[in-house]
């Protein structure tokens, strides 16, 4: 028989084409997703998957089933919101902390959007730089965090959204702009201006500048369109996720190219308490923030 957990095994085997990726994204087992995709092949009597291939394939009877959880699972996800507020889980609290200052940028429309569904939900954003905006759902100071690392704090769970690269910026006719992609000694010599946070939290710099040994000068901007007006008057370099240059590289207000070999990618998760997690208008908040950004932004790629 179909179930709704088939959908959604179906629907991340296709958006993430691997088994191992799919169990982490579902919190299941590899055994499990295995023997799920295993009874409905046996079930219907035909393949789903073409196994031999790298990233795993749906076959045409996989395809269908998917096409099929893209229908019923908004669907799903519309009724569980409407029954829980049915049912008098209207309110509560909704405190977010953002690590990633571009990420304001495609939030926004999606609180817009939440404030519509639960509107008895009371939704704020943490202001502020935070250094470590995990510590401030352990003291209480806030009830969810998207934050670029996923690491091992205790209660705390991660729900990933998605894998981004991340541009070197620049200036239009910059000599560097010739180049295809940026390597570590291009950036010798050259201003990076950020986001005023420690370099400990700046991917180019941790990832890239430090391992080759190279030391640049940093200047800072608080916002993401003041940083790109410094960019394009040729006061430096930036480095900022490929989703949110698009307008500006549409009008050639700046130039980006890729950093290394494969590019420097850095994931987002959404990170609350196993309790926080478990609340009807959280778990909606986190599945239409991460429908919306696949949805709607450019060059983003799931998290495998």
């Amino acid at each position: 028989m179909l179930e709704l957990r088939h959908l959604r095994t179906l629907a991340a085997l296709a958006e993430l084409g691997s088994v191992s990726a799919s169990a982490s994204r579902l919190h299941l087992t590899q055994s499990a997703v295995s023997h799920q995709l295993r009874a409905l092949e046996s079930h219907y009597g035909v393949a789903l998957l073409e196994r031999k291939t790298t990233p795993l394939r749906l076959t045409s009877a996989g395809q269908r089933l998917f096409e099929l959880s893209v229908s019923v699972l908004p669907q799903v996800q519309a009724a569980e919101r409407e029954l829980a507020q049915a049912i008098g889980r209207r309110g509560g609290s909704l405190r977010i902390v953002i690590e990633c200052h571009t990420c304001f940028d495609w939030l926004m429309p999606i609180m817009d959007v939440f404030r519509s569904h639960w509107p008895e939900v009371e939704l704020d954003l943490v202001s502020g730089f935070h250094s470590d905006p995990v510590k401030l759902i352990a003291n209480a100071q806030a009830d969810l965090a998207i934050v670029a690392e996923k690491t091992s704090r205790r209660g705390m769970v991660y729900q990933p959204l998605f894998c981004f690269e991340i541009l070197a910026v620049m200036a239009p006719g910059h000599p560097l702009a010739r180049r295809r992609r940026l390597r570590p000694c291009d950036f010798s010599g050259q201003t990076l201006i950020t986001y005023p946070v420690p370099e400990e939290r700046i991917d180019l710099i941790r990832h890239v500048l430090n391992p080759a040994g190279i030391r640049v000068e940093r200047r800072t901007a608080e916002l993401t369109i003041a940083i790109l007006q410094l960019v394009a008057s040729r006061r430096g370099l930036a480095a900022l996720p490929n989703w949110g240059l698009k307008n500006y590289l549409e009008h050639d207000y700046v130039v980006a190219r890729p950093i290394g070999g494969k590019g420097l990618w850095s994931n987002l998760y959404a990170v609350t308490t196993r309790a926080a997690g478990e609340l009807p208008y959280v778990r909606d908040f986190i599945e239409t923030t991460r429908n919306s950004c696949f949805a709607t932004l450019g060059g983003i790629q799931p998290i495998s």
